[in-house]
């Protein structure tokens, strides 16, 4: 009898390795939206435990690859200057791009309207705006472009309406205005962030210190630098996240709190990490109490775009978040041109950045730069090519004699 009970235990297994494998076979013939769906409940039945960290980072690693799949699938079948991404193919102009991003019927429009003067269509009705509508303004020497973009709908990340072109157009953003209908804001701004996270775009966050390097062999190399945790998942975890992309020989090294999704971005390596503001529209509309509970909401800013309230402080808001600098030119034996700065993002400020946005050939003609400014122990000070420049810094270019 005992014999005749191993004999019956390797049916039991074969039997549940037929049911995984048809479950598989089923899965596989899904198409990418439902597999997001699936995985999803999947995750959503799931309770978050020591045991289950590394079962989740699978199924997170797994919604990554395929909504990376549908923006790729996307992309490929509105190329070729087809009728799908007609109206959004605006040329980049001036120092940097901003982005309208709402629900429709929120004052998208009209802010554009009220800020640059432009003629983006208004009216009573959703969808107005169908395509997306540039305007420029000035502030602070500096040309800013700014994008009316159609509003966008729940599903938006998953190809629903316009949705994948207008989060598209996010990618080209120096910074991006998530309009918000006050009277209902959490609400929007959680479907909005939802969105943009399944899109790729983290709002208001900053690349993870996370070292990876792929190699021949060795197997996975882990380490966690001393103070640095993991969040919700484990070494096991990191691990199945790496052999689900196919990773069997790599070096990962963590230098900060990180989490599952941390890695997964690093691994994707396709993630935009811009800074975000949002916009509290139509404040008219509410008391002063009720300012007050919207004011705990991080990186807002309440405005009325129809009676113009407030947009000065949010031109004020915009231009802190963008981080630009101001990089005056001082011709040799003449004072500072004040009228017409050079403008350079706070992480580009070299003076080979300062170079390359004047002219690349001024590059390869430099010797060294005379400074004035805060950036600088005395004025003049000589300088190299390596040189950090602040905001408001006077610069004279010395060229190579002969």
């Amino acid at each position: 009898s005992a014999r005749v009970a191993r004999r019956r235990k390797p049916r039991k297994n074969s039997g549940r390795i037929l049911l995984n494998y048809c479950c598989e076979a089923w899965f596989d013939k899904m198409s990418a939206l439902q597999k997001i769906a699936e995985i999803e409940a999947e995750m959503a039945r799931t309770q978050k435990n020591k045991a289950t960290n590394s079962h989740l980072g699978l199924l997170k690693a797994k919604l990554a690859k395929l909504r990376a799949q549908i923006v790729s699938e996307g992309s490929k079948g509105s190329g070729g200057g087809g009728g799908a991404q007609q109206g959004f193919e605006v040329s980049k102009t001036g120092d940097a791009r901003v982005g309208l991003i709402g629900f429709p019927s929120v004052g998208k429009s009209t802010l554009l309207n009220k800020m640059t003067g432009s003629a983006s269509e208004v009216a009573s009705y959703e969808f107005t705006t169908l395509t997306c509508v540039p305007g420029v303004f000035n502030y602070k020497g500096a040309k800013i472009q700014l994008l009316d973009l159609p509003g966008i709908i729940e599903g938006a990340k998953d190809g629903k309406g316009r949705g994948k072109q207008v989060i598209s157009v996010a990618y080209s953003c120096s910074l991006i205005l998530i309009v918000l209908d006050v009277m209902k804001p959490i609400v929007h701004k959680r479907k909005i962030e939802y969105e943009l996270e399944g899109f790729g775009i983290r709002l208001n966050k900053e690349p993870p210190n996370i070292l990876f390097k792929k190699r021949e062999k060795g197997g996975i190399a882990f380490s966690v630098a001393p103070g640095c945790h993991l969040k919700d998942t484990d070494e096991e975890g990191i691990v199945a996240i790496l052999k689900e992309y196919k990773i069997a020989n790599a070096q990962v090294s963590i230098r900060c709190n990180a989490s599952a999704d941390d890695l997964i971005d690093v691994l994707e390596g396709n993630r935009k990490f811009c800074p975000a503001l949002y916009v509290m529209n139509k404040i008219d509309q509410i008391t002063i109490e009720e300012l007050d509970i919207i004011s705990e909401v991080p990186h807002h800013v309440p405005i009325c775009a129809h009676h113009e309230w407030n947009l000065d402080g949010l031109v004020e808001m915009m231009w802190k978040y963008m981080a630009l600098l101001r990089i005056y030119t001082k011709p040799r034996g003449q004072i500072p041109d004040y009228t017409a700065p050079v403008i350079l993002p706070a992480n580009k400020n070299k003076i080979e950045d300062f170079c390359v946005r004047i002219h690349k050939s001024l590059l390869a003609q430099f010797r060294v730069a005379l400074v004035w400014g805060m950036s600088v122990k005395h004025n003049p000070q000589r300088c190299g090519k390596d040189h950090l420049l602040a905001d408001e810094d006077v610069v004279q270019i010395i060229k190579k004699v002969g």
